[in-house]
């Protein structure tokens, strides 16, 4: 199921649990894509700022690569 509305090569993950079940509930479902097309719409307009500004295509992937490695998980991890 594509979750961007037919942009090519971008495609809704099947969300999982933490035990590997996958998210169930239709509802939350809809909000994590939704997210993700946010996500991925803000992150290409800012690889097209950059670019068009004269930044390196490769820095700023590196950036964006870090910046997701580093997100913290404000509830810790569950056992």
């Amino acid at each position: 199921m594509s979750a961007d509305k037919g942009k090519p090569g971008f495609d809704a993950p099947v969300w999982k649990q933490p035990d590997g079940q996958p998210v169930s509930c239709l509802e939350k479902v809809k909000v994590l894509n939704q997210n993700l097309i946010e996500i991925r719409q803000l992150a290409q307009d800012a690889l097209e700022d950059a670019v068009l500004m004269g930044c390196d295509e490769a820095q700023i992937r590196a950036v964006f690569n870090d910046l997701v490695a580093k997100l913290e998980n404000p509830y810790g991890k569950k056992s």
